[in-house]
């Protein structure tokens, strides 16, 4: 076999394609690989059948009761799919009518260059980057919005701008500014691409807030970050430009106050911290969201457990009252964080027995729910709240409740299958062992890794044959993506509050459609308003309390979009495009779990090590396909914090 000798062992039998020391490896006999596994299940679109909006939410209903929200971290549309055959990506257009398309950045010599974006691989190690500036003010500045239009091109000078603030850049500057430039595909994350591939892609899903990790992961279950909760208490807003200090609506990434040195909750009932975690905490955040809706007729007896209700739930007496009067039935909820309780594999020094330990995987502001005093407060509202390997378990145990519910699931700082980067560099080594895809500490590979692991566990359960799959990302990390977002709130300081950047946003389920291209567009709420249709929820944006709150913005500001954005609020895709009617309808086959599992060994061997990636899923890329020279600048540098240049 010569130079093709090196193969994966097990591949083989599964029918996949390998692509080893630069050669590429037909499945031997009796297998089906990526390519002609996408061509037995595709239904063209003309074979859809149609249903109107009542008739496709009945039809989704009565298929659906497990929605599953893997959320990670950290990542624009352009960066991961900008290349991605059918979507609105970078070489959609001509590069002039591509907004940002072409940027300055300066020299170290102080003259002025043009960048552009440039595609980074296997050979830069690319699934290892560092972290770019991706705050409120930075996201701002890199959109560039003049007369009310984002220009998307100043994503390489802000972020220089932050390592050189004054002078000529040093090259680690210019690097920073070089990485926000840089793009990925489907030879770094091929698993992800194959999600896509088989799936459904959205393409104009925009994060809510311009800003970093906790406002996504806030948005991800409230539709907002605490809009209404200032427009009730204006003296809660956030000061300054909103980087830094507490205030709402949530612009930055302050620790929950549940479970920091200041709450006085006792030690064995307090929420978990990750260690060594400082910083200003967030207020309390009392507006609304989906584990109070989901609770139903239950939702009463629940908040009567809280330990400060007068604090708690001033903001939703209303919404209580409302929610439990309609006497639904409870929807189960789940938040599974890695490291929120001790993982298996953690050493005494990793992961606590009990929450009064130390958390060494635990990325404390990740945790959406556990802001909120209503949840972190309340005995029987914070059970919702479990570790990732509680998830893994659950499902292997097919111990989910049988009603069905919403569960979501992330990552964080180290990875539950014990996977090191591929990367022989030492630094990398030490530093990329987190799962959530988050850049500066997770490994882009390792983190499709988890999101295949929990698929697959999904689809080997009694839960896939009802269930829909949502992967998302949380922000945009401060990467350049060239889709103006649309602006639709201003904050305290008159700053665009949303929307960002886009990011991916991928369905899978046995009832999706086959490799297709959404375009509708939306944002973070759509995860929240898909919720609210699968499990006839009322919508947050709808609740007295939420509904009043808007009415005060509209009247005091007029603001038009200062709420819950999973109703009221246009152009807000409930996701329910990327289902196919003539599977619901019984007109074509369901796709069996065989579709979306991933070979164990594609799991547990990394792409960079094995080859595997772009030509084994049949995928050629735009900018390959146009036939466009690849050019990365000579002194790039993916991690020019974590491996500094020598300078000669």
């Amino acid at each position: 076999m010569g130079a093709c000798a090196k193969r994966l062992p097990g591949v083989a039998l599964t029918g996949l394609m390998l692509l080893a020391s630069g050669c590429l490896m037909p499945a031997q006999q009796g297998g089906t690989n990526h390519a002609s596994l996408v061509r037995k299940y595709h239904l063209p679109d003309a074979s859809e059948p149609h249903l109107n909006q009542t008739e496709l939410i009945e039809n989704i209903r009565a298929k659906i009761k497990y929605v599953f929200v893997i959320y990670q971290e950290n990542r624009s549309f352009d960066s991961y799919f900008g290349t991605f055959p059918g979507a609105e990506g970078l070489f959609s257009r001509k590069p002039e009518q591509t907004p940002g398309f072409y940027q300055e950045i300066v020299n170290t010599d102080g003259t002025v260059s043009k960048i552009h974006p440039f595609r980074i691989g296997p050979r830069e190690y690319a699934a290892d980057t560092d972290d770019i500036d991706h705050s409120h003010p930075a996201i701002l500045a890199k959109m560039d919005t003049q007369n009310g239009v984002a220009r998307m091109d100043k994503f390489a000078v802000t972020e220089e701008l932050k390592y050189s603030p004054r002078g000529n850049p040093s090259l680690k500057a210019k690097q920073f500014g070089e990485l926000a430039m840089a793009y990925e595909d489907c030879d770094t994350v091929p698993l992800l691409w194959a999600y896509a591939d088989k799936f459904v892609l959205f393409d104009h899903i925009f994060q809510l807030m311009t800003g970093p990790s906790t406002p996504g992961n806030l948005s991800i279950i409230g539709a907002q970050t605490g809009v209404t909760q200032w427009m009730l208490h204006p003296e809660q807003a956030y000061k300054d430009n909103g980087a830094s200090e507490p205030g709402v609506p949530v612009l930055n990434d302050a620790k929950p106050f549940w479970g920091s040195a200041q709450d006085v909750t006792p030690a064995g009932e307090k929420q978990p911290y990750q260690p060594g975690a400082k910083g200003a905490t967030e207020k309390n955040l009392t507006y609304a969201t989906l584990p109070l809706t989901m609770m139903g007729g239950n939702l009463s007896s629940a908040v009567k457990q809280d330990r400060d209700p007068a604090a708690d739930l001033a903001d939703v007496q209303e919404d209580i009252g409302f929610i439990s009067q309609r006497n639904a039935p409870r929807v189960p909820f789940g938040w599974f964080q890695e490291g929120y309780d001790k993982e298996p594999g953690d050493d005494d020094d990793d992961g606590p027995v009990d929450a009064s330990g130390t958390h060494a995987s635990y990325v404390t502001h990740h945790n959406g729910p556990q802001y909120f005093g209503y949840i972190s407060r309340n005995p029987e509202m914070s059970k919702q709240l479990h570790g990732l390997d509680d998830f893994f378990k659950a499902v292997d145990k097919a111990s989910l409740p049988a009603e069905g519910g919403v569960f979501y699931i992330k990552g964080g700082y180290k990875n539950t299958l014990h996977l090191l980067p591929a990367d022989p560099s030492p630094a990398v080594q030490k530093k990329f062992l987190g799962d959530d895809d988050h850049p500066a500490y997770s490994d882009a590979q390792i983190s499709e890794a988890l999101v295949a692991t929990a698929i697959n566990k999904i689809a080997a359960s009694p839960y896939w044959k009802q269930s829909a799959i949502v992967i998302a990302w949380d922000d945009s990390e401060g990467d350049y993506d060239h889709v103006p977002p649309p602006i639709r709130n201003l904050g305290p300081d008159g700053s665009i509050l949303g929307d960002g950047p886009r990011v991916p946003l991928i369905v899978i389920s046995p009832w999706a459609r086959t490799q297709y291209v959404a375009h509708e567009q939306g944002n973070h709420a759509s995860v929240v308003k898909f919720i609210d249709q699968v499990f006839n929820l009322p919508a947050l944006a709808l609740l007295p309390d939420e509904y009043r709150a808007r009415m005060i913005g509209e009247k005091k500001i007029g603001g038009k979009d200062l709420g819950p954005e999973d109703a009221l609020t246009s152009d807000v895709t409930d996701l329910l495009g990327a289902f196919s009617a003539a599977r619901l309808l019984g007109k074509a086959e369901a796709l069996p779990a065989s579709y979306v599992m991933v070979p164990e060994p594609l799991i547990h061997e990394l792409p960079q090590k094995t080859g595997y990636g772009c030509r084994d899923l049949g995928i050629v890329t735009t900018d390959r396909k146009q036939g466009i020279t690849n050019v990365i600048p000579p002194d790039f540098n993916p991690r020019p914090s974590t491996t500094p240049t020598p300078v000669h």
